[in-house]
């Protein structure tokens, strides 16, 4: 693809309330860390141009609110969307064991509910003492449903872009195979065999 060519992608991040979404997407956009904590009410929305494959990439990121009252209103923010990052904190197991609930509510939101929408977890606070959920337990989780995973610290930078930049990479070349797809249907070419040859 030519690098002057633009594409535009939707991508979401989910989880629980306080796992460190907003910080997560700061850090990424911004390479900022906010100390204070203020709960994500619906969504917001931040921007990143980036470039993949020879690819410019406009990221449109979703951060949603982890609050149980807006999950509903939430899960409208999903349809459209070309990605997904799911976060839990590793010093909260309610998070972890929420994930199955949140990865079910986006993949009920993608239209064609298909195997190859793009995921990847993040086991954020790994910059914290007090562990509770192991590593090997996440990367368990996401063996089983085929999901990259990352150990992330929003606090101290690691590897969050990493992370990011995994699932736009995986969403462009979904993006480019819809696309192609969609033109080999559009354009099928066969001979007309009622035609006769000439010369």
């Amino acid at each position: 693809m030519n690098p002057r060519k633009k594409v535009d992608l939707k991508l979401i991040i989910v989880g629980a309330i306080g796992v460190g979404k907003t910080s997560l997407l700061h850090q990424y956009v911004h390479k900022t860390f906010y100390e204070e904590y203020q709960t994500t009410l619906g969504a917001s929305i931040l921007s990143k141009i980036i470039i993949v494959d020879d690819t410019t990439l406009k990221l449109q990121i979703w951060d949603t609110g982890g609050q149980e009252r807006f999950r509903s209103m939430v899960s409208t923010f999903y349809k459209g969307s070309d990605g997904c990052i799911l976060a839990f904190d590793v010093t909260d197991p309610e998070s972890f064991e929420a994930l199955d609930i949140w990865r079910g509510d986006v993949l009920a939101k993608i239209v064609p509910m298909e195997q190859s929408y793009p995921m990847v977890l993040l086991g954020n606070k790994i910059d914290l003492a007090d562990r509770k959920v192991p590593q090997e337990m996440a990367q368990g989780w996401c063996q089983e449903k085929d999901i990259p995973y990352f150990e992330v610290s929003a606090k101290n930078d690691i590897n969050v872009v990493q992370a990011f930049e995994m699932l736009a990479s995986r969403a462009l070349m979904r993006y480019q195979s819809i696309l192609e797809n969609h033109l080999t249907e559009s354009i099928k070419l066969s001979p007309d065999p009622s035609r006769s040859r000439c010369c």
